[in-house]
């Protein structure tokens, strides 16, 4: 694929060309927006500064780029996203999100419900959606862009890359007038050599986890879930690449942590032929002196590189499309109550729209598969595989297309 064409400054340049830095320095300052060229007349970007000058896309345009394109975003209603923007999910700024949740940073102990008589209200307010953690989970995926695959991902995701791209997609995320890149911890990628400075860096990003006037504060861990053994008093939940700092669980809590997630813990099992992860996002205090004991945890299933699944059937579909060195973006169900009307995937290489891909699982609950059903109906041109049958040809690739 060519590097993807922008005009900066009255002038055409590539992504990878040499002055384009030199150009965006000038744009950083100047009122007139930079613009893709994906598709005919363009698409306003802007500038943002980082570690040096990068192209961003406007809030609101990823749909308006070419589904070729990487800065092409699906229309937010093609995933749960859509039920959240403008309530749970905030963009203050271009790229800066306030993301309102359903639970806390901080527990007090001793902290009760104030009782007392009924008093009628000085006004009310209209209910507003919050997010769980899984959906917090699921759009830090998206924002970090593991919901998305292109051929030159190929060999390129690893835990370091995991590491790096959370923590990075974290430093534009505020969550109760916090940064989450300050309450964030992404294992690094484990190495004996480098095991100490990598434990060091760890207890001083969970110092935040020490209480203070009462108050015990809470710091999320997001890894793959390696296994849980018993202890002594309870529960160790073990996530790879952190071999020496295990999550501490109530006997009673993992019970429950079973019951809710049960499938995706069997997943692991499943005679696939191929790796499948378990994704844990955990809130997590601190017990006592550098024990960390988890508050409250959610779990998701990944491929192998480490785009994120409903379920089991999604595999092969993924599967197939890396293999056949296909470019899509994964929707993510965040809170959503039914995920039937959302595609399993989304085509992005095969015209100037995206082409939306369904499978079609006999272990779909009734009502699921009736939505599904009712869905490709209406969606003519859509993709369908009905699981345990033979997967029909992807639609075709179409070369050059942008």
């Amino acid at each position: 694929m060519n590097s993807q064409q922008f005009e900066v400054a009255g002038r055409r340049v590539g992504s990878d060309d040499a002055v384009l830095q030199q150009l965006l320095a000038r744009a950083y300052e100047s009122p007139d927006r930079p613009r893709c060229l994906c598709c005919e007349g363009g698409v306003e970007m802007y500038v943002a500064r980082h570690r040096q000058f990068v192209l961003k896309r406007m809030p609101g345009s990823g749909a308006r780029h070419h589904p070729d394109c990487p800065s092409y975003e699906p229309d937010e209603q093609l995933s749960g996203l859509g039920e959240l923007v403008g309530d749970a999910v905030l963009e203050p700024q271009p790229g800066c999100y306030d993301l309102r949740v359903n639970f806390p940073w901080t527990r007090v102990a001793g902290k009760g419900v104030p009782r007392g008589e009924a008093e009628e209200p000085a006004e009310v307010a209209v209910a507003r959606r919050r997010m769980s953690l899984r959906a917090l989970m699921h759009f830090l995926f998206h924002t970090a862009g593991f919901d998305r695959w292109s051929p030159a991902m190929e060999g390129k995701r690893n835990q370091a890359v995991l590491h790096k791209y959370l923590m990075e997609a974290a430093e534009g995320i505020t969550v109760r007038g916090i940064g989450l890149a300050e309450r964030l911890y992404v294992p690094e990628a484990f190495s004996e050599a480098g095991r100490e400075e990598a434990a060091r860096r760890r207890r001083a990003k969970l110092a935040v986890l020490h209480p203070r006037d009462g108050q015990t504060p809470l710091a999320l861990v997001i890894g793959e879930f390696k296994g849980c053994d018993a202890s002594a008093v309870g529960r160790r939940i073990w996530i790879k690449h952190a071999p020496d700092a295990p999550l501490l669980v109530a006997s009673r809590t993992w019970e429950r942590i079973e019951r809710g997630f049960g499938a995706l813990l069997e997943a692991r099992h499943a005679d696939t032929g191929q790796r499948v992860r378990v994704i844990m996002a955990a809130l997590i205090r601190a017990r006592r002196e550098h024990t960390y004991e988890v508050d409250t945890a959610s779990l998701m299933l990944a491929s192998e590189h480490w785009i994120p699944l409903e379920g089991i059937h999604e595999l092969a579909l993924v599967r197939a499309l890396v293999e056949q060195r296909r470019r899509f973006v994964k929707p993510l169900r965040y809170d959503s109550r039914s995920v039937a009307a959302f595609a399993n995937a989304l085509l992005l290489d095969a015209g100037p729209r995206p082409v939306p891909l369904h499978v079609l699982s006999p272990f779909l609950a009734g009502k699921e598969r009736e939505g599904k059903e009712r869905g490709l109906r209406e969606e003519t041109q859509a993709w369908r595989w009905s699981y345990g049958d033979e997967m029909p040809a992807f639609p075709f690739l179409v070369q050059g297309s942008r």
